[in-house]
């Protein structure tokens, strides 16, 4: 399905380590408030709308807005920041798979600040989806290079 900005819509599945490393280039820099997040216990479910830069189109600064989801979650903490702030804004700046019992792990969401959030889940399965038109922006995300970059 393309946008109003001809761009095609972007539906990503991560099912291992690999698929989420692609997943979470797609999403760095997105942003989103601390509300736009649920855990569905008995669905075993963890949700996340969230606004994300579009990377691949590097002619524009656009953002487009996006839903996240990761199943068979059995447990989620919230690190760094609370949901009694529902409008606190959170910038993702990835997502990692560190391993335990195969297939099972944590899916870990690192935020700008110090901020994460812990998935324990039985198994790698999430979905990225855009959900509508993109919109300018006025600047691509810039990170600080690490001492010793060039």
């Amino acid at each position: 399905m393309a946008s109003e900005s001809g761009a095609q819509a972007l539906r990503l599945m991560a099912m291992d380590e690999d698929d989420l490393a692609i997943l979470s280039a797609h999403v760095q820099d997105a942003v989103l408030h601390v509300r736009d997040m649920l855990f569905q216990p008995r669905e075993r479910r963890f949700i996340l709308a969230l606004h994300r830069y579009d990377w691949v189109r590097t002619n524009a600064h656009l953002r487009v807005q996006a839903g996240l989801h990761f199943e068979h979650v059995r447990k989620a903490a919230l690190h760094g920041f609370s949901q009694d702030r529902p409008d606190d804004i959170l910038n993702l700046l990835s997502i990692v798979f560190a391993p335990g019992d195969a297939p099972s792990g944590e899916i870990v969401l690192t935020f700008s600040g110090g901020c994460a959030i812990k998935l324990e889940v039985e198994c790698i399965e999430g979905r990225l989806a855009d959900l509508g038109p993109r919109w300018p922006c006025k600047h691509a995300p810039e990170h600080a290079r690490a001492a010793g970059e060039a």
